[in-house]
């Protein structure tokens, strides 16, 4: 098996990485459509959009749990599965990916039922109001139908990208987004739907892409197979890709906790205009993390394949390369956001008092995005690698030990207008958290590199129970 993957060791750096990551970069874009495609729809349905828009706005927390919740197992085994192919060791990478397919399942049906028996409920802790929670309500019953589908395409397709199979993963985004976009606007206008077309058009999207990754993965090309005989879950499979997957998992999950916290000092502070704001920040932020993160998922089979192959100047190189393009991203796109804020408020909105209220809040909000990409970039290596407890580590940083508190110490701070001292605590935490990890990597960076460097160290070769 060895020889068939061969050219992720091989293969010259900056070809491979591009090869890779273009694909994925792509898919991310894609999947970043297929996130807002719903809101800017709904954001110019007459009369009510405005309203329509916020109430589905606050469904987002619960939408990034789903989400994050895929790539708990999915993104937590893939990088594994790939450092065993690089040892060679084929069995454990596919016993890898029947465990985790079996834990998405369980996560699937757990989330389904939690979400449709108490929905309400965390929407209106979410900071729903008495005008818009009706639309939130409608949204997420329908939505939550789809749970496995989102499950199964996000959380399996990270398996299909780890054998270096880029674009079949970029097709498995591609195949929904390009459904959701075109059915859209036949449910919410053609079929007079409104919210709930909306709803009905992501889950049936999200089907199709399903079906087509369970069918590769299933199929002749992959290299790595779903089995019914590696589906028996095994402790020493599952705990360690769950491990891994958490620093995943509180990146995406904490969004929710972040935008609840976001939220309900919004509406306190700003009312609804303000929470209707922060859902169009939230969707710009997208605009930088998707394809920063598409970016690392197509260098971790790279970094993975070669940390598990002992070959640290090609890890180093992927690294260094993964690092320039993410800040070369980062940069542009905070250029773009400081010079046209309401360019990208316009495309959710027509509002003319959202669109002046959210073109100045959304620059004081990514002030420091172009930062961004050394964050991005050193997290996605540091799971690539198999470091669990530090991916983890500069996770809970940035978001909980940082943003989470300045979102209620910024107004304290500048009381004259509590609202922009909101948003000012992302800039705040996003500048301190990047100059924690760029220290924290370099030394457990050249840790890693020594420990594949010399025969004689441990390199944390991974086991398989």
């Amino acid at each position: 098996m060895r020889e068939d993957r061969d050219f992720l060791g091989k293969e010259p750096v900056g070809r491979l990485l591009l090869k890779l990551a273009l694909p994925t970069v792509t898919a991310q874009i894609i999947n970043m459509l297929y996130n807002i495609v719903d809101r800017i729809y709904i954001g110019h349905i007459p009369k009510i959009g405005d309203v329509a828009l916020t109430g589905v706005g606050v469904c987002m927390p619960l939408i990034m749990i789903v989400t994050a919740f895929a790539a708990f197992a999915g993104y937590g085994g893939a990088p594994r599965a790939s450092i065993f192919m690089g040892q060679g060791d084929h069995d454990s990478a596919e016993r890898t990916l029947g465990n985790c397919f079996v834990i998405q399942l369980i996560i699937s049906a757990a989330l389904t039922a939690v979400l449709l028996i108490w929905n309400r409920d965390f929407l209106m802790a979410f900071g729903a109001s008495e005008n818009t929670i009706e639309y939130g309500v409608e949204y997420m019953n329908i939505y939550s139908v789809g749970t496995i589908f989102v499950q199964m395409t996000l959380g399996m397709n990270a398996f299909i990208t780890a054998q270096g199979f880029a674009r079949t993963g970029m097709l498995s985004v591609l195949i929904g987004a390009v459904a959701n976009i075109v059915l859209d606007p036949v449910f919410i206008f053609g079929f007079g739907m409104g919210v709930a077309g909306a709803a009905w058009a992501t889950i049936l999207s999200q089907a199709m892409s399903c079906a087509w990754v369970l069918l590769f993965l299933c199929g002749k090309k992959t290299r790595l197979k779903l089995r019914v005989k590696n589906m028996r879950l095994r402790a020493g499979i599952v705990l360690p890709a769950l491990a891994l997957g958490l620093s995943t998992f509180i990146m995406q999950a904490s969004e929710s906790v972040i935008s609840v916290c976001f939220n309900s000092s919004l509406l306190k502070y700003g009312g609804d205009i303000a929470v209707g704001a922060m859902t169009i920040l939230t969707s710009v932020m997208q605009f930088a993390m998707l394809p920063l993160q598409g970016l690392g998922q197509g260098a971790q089979p790279i970094i993975s394949y070669n940390y598990g192959a002992r070959n640290p100047e090609r890890v180093k190189g992927a690294f260094k390369l993964l690092l320039k393009a993410s800040l070369v991203y980062s940069t542009l796109l905070w250029l773009l956001v400081m010079l046209f804020p309401q360019g990208f408020a316009a495309m959710f909105t027509n509002s003319e008092a959202l669109l002046d209220f959210t073109g100045s809040a959304l620059r004081i909000y990514m002030a420091c995005l172009l930062l961004f990409g050394i964050q991005v970039a050193c997290q996605m290596t540091f799971t690539s690698l198999g470091k669990a407890k530090a991916s983890i580590l500069v996770a809970v940083m940035r978001k909980f030990i940082l943003l989470i508190p300045l979102i209620y110490i910024m107004p304290a701070i500048f009381p004259a207008d509590k609202t922009t001292a909101v948003y000012m605590a992302e800039p705040a935490a996003d500048f301190i958290a990047v100059t924690f990890t760029a220290v924290f990597f370099a030394f457990q960076f050249k840790k890693a590199l020594k420990a594949i460097s010399d025969p004689k160290e441990d390199a944390e070769p991974l086991h398989s129970a």
